[in-house]
């Protein structure tokens, strides 16, 4: 049985897409404070870990777990937790390139540990004022790392893309399928 440690809506509809279907969802509870110094890609891959170790695992069970990190350089951005805050992270990532990092964990039914990450790179156009205030009005992008979901209005501003699509919704289903199948879940 495979156990999904995310409360997300979008893990859960990007996994049917690979035809896995959790059997039990389970919300991690850990802290997602960078360390002093951490990289955006070594957090990433931290909290995917921290994530799945923090979730129960009953025999037989597969347990997978993602993080979803956007960085400018080496600076790690935060979810968007106020209106407030995605303005701020919209105007900084406004006209430029930033990456968004998605890293995976599964831990099979052995006890033994997986993971893989996907890096994609993603320019906005110049963002107006009005455009910005626009997305903030639509409630869309709060909660989300780096202020936005590209899998609604804000795919509309992004004029360049290079990776993972479903990496950036939160989930990257190449690396995720092969982490199952490794894992011993059943794929079709």
């Amino acid at each position: 049985m495979l156990v999904l440690a995310s409360s997300s809506p979008r893990r859960r509809e990007l996994l049917a897409r690979i035809g896995a279907a959790p059997g039990r969802i389970a919300s991690p509870d850990i802290d997602e404070t960078p360390l002093k110094a951490e990289r955006p890609r070594a957090y990433a891959l931290r909290l995917a870990r921290e994530k799945a170790r923090a979730v129960d695992r009953h025999d037989g069970e597969i347990v997978l777990a993602g993080d979803t990190t956007v960085a400018l350089g080496r600076r790690i951005l935060p979810p968007a937790e106020s209106e407030d805050v995605q303005r701020r992270l919209l105007e900084l990532l406004s006209g430029r390139r930033h990456t968004c990092i998605s890293a995976v964990c599964a831990i099979d039914a052995a006890g033994h540990e997986r993971l893989r990450v996907a890096e994609t790179v993603v320019a906005f156009k110049r963002l107006t004022a009005a455009e910005i205030a626009a997305y903030v009005a639509s409630g869309e992008g709060l909660g989300k790392a780096g202020g936005y979901a590209i899998q609604g209005r804000a795919e509309a501003l992004i004029r360049f893309i290079s990776g993972s699509h479903s990496g950036v919704v939160g989930l990257p289903l190449f690396e995720t399928r092969a982490l199952l199948a490794a894992s011993g879940y059943p794929l079709g």
